[in-house]
């Protein structure tokens, strides 16, 4: 017996082990193969143990495209993230990726290093290897949006509200958090804060923003300052910062909070008895800079599980395309204090 199956092996093996060989071994029909390989959960136990039997009688090894095309899915995601240093993002990729795995999904990773034309490039050429796409954070034109829209692949974008695409999202609200950490630093007798920015190709930059622009009509000052929501684009840009004589920096996210944070100590600068500054994610190094990073909590968890239910959705054929929000909240560390009178600058 062992024997022969040796043989049918080496048989298998020099022709190539096809779905249909493994059905006649089994005595099944291709179809009942093809749920039982992918676990669709409709077939027989009896006949599923036959079908792993024949398999590892004749070694065969399943062939993901083959079997997609077969069943109609390749039990494949696509995430597409513009910057796959930052921990924010593996945050919610991971938790995405938990929700996937548990109903059989694998996930492809891609990164689009902040590049609208390259991530639409990248989700165009993903399509005939996944069932769905998540973009994170997508820097996508509106155009290429609708163009993905338009397409058989489900589509889901994680904080980016777009109007008129006709896609699903879920995203944080990021201007009632700013406008909460504005707040706080009002009630410090902050007076006059620089943000310091994101991408401008972000569109959780231009929330916050728009956050810190109705801060003005509780009494805060604020001066933009272009940077890229990076270490070192943030630590670049505090020289320009200080020229407007704030006593608080608000950063883009905690990142850019811990560029500030550094360049703040080689000059000087004590932080929070001289320069409060504030951050966005709390991302785990905020727990562990010195002083500790006053920042707002952005829900990765809760984030990616919305992104992967929106996502199952879409697969099971649904056609929403509702935006559903994560609360963001408000952390207060040790990195804000009253305002310092008077406000410091570059000498």
């Amino acid at each position: 017996m062992a024997e022969s199956v040796r043989q049918r092996k080496r048989q298998a093996a020099k022709a190539g082990v096809t779905i249909k060989m493994v059905a006649k071994e089994a005595g099944v029909s291709t179809a009942t193969v093809s749920r039982a390989l992918s676990h669709a959960g409709s077939v027989n136990p009896d006949l599923e143990e036959r079908v792993r039997l024949a398999v590892t009688a004749l070694g065969y090894q399943p062939n993901a495209a083959a079997r997609g095309l077969s069943i109609g899915s390749l039990r494949n995601i696509g995430i597409i993230m513009p910057d796959m240093t930052n921990p924010y993002f593996f945050h919610v990729v991971d938790q995405i990726t938990r929700g996937a795995s548990e109903d059989g999904y694998r996930v492809l990773l891609a990164s689009s290093y902040g590049d609208p034309d390259r991530e639409l490039a990248t989700a165009l050429e993903l399509r005939p290897q996944v069932d769905g796409l998540v973009l994170l954070s997508s820097r996508i034109e509106a155009s290429g949006l609708r163009q993905l829209a338009r397409t058989d692949t489900p589509t889901v974008l994680v904080n980016r509200v777009e109007q008129g695409v006709d896609l699903p999202v879920a995203a944080v609200d990021n201007v009632a958090a700013i406008m909460q950490l504005c707040g706080h630093l009002l009630a410090l007798g902050h007076k006059k804060i620089v943000y310091l920015s994101g991408s401008e190709l972000s569109w959780q930059d231009q929330e916050r923003w728009k956050g810190v622009l109705l801060a003005r009509h509780m009494g805060l000052e604020a001066v933009r300052v272009q940077a890229e929501g990076t270490i070192e684009s943030s630590y670049a840009a505090v020289d320009r910062a200080l020229e407007s004589k704030p006593t608080a920096i608000v950063a883009f996210n905690d990142l850019a909070a811990v560029g500030a944070l550094s360049r703040l100590r080689d000059l000087g600068i004590d932080v929070p008895g001289q320069m409060s500054v504030t951050g966005f994610d709390d991302i785990p190094l905020a727990r562990h800079v010195q002083p500790h990073l006053t920042t707002v909590h952005s829900p990765t968890q809760q984030l990616g599980d919305l992104a992967w239910s929106l996502l199952s959705q879409r697969l099971s054929g649904s056609a929403t395309t509702e935006v559903r929000y994560a609360v963001a909240e408000l952390v207060l560390r040790d990195s804000t204090a009253p305002a310092a009178i008077p406000s410091v600058s570059i000498q």
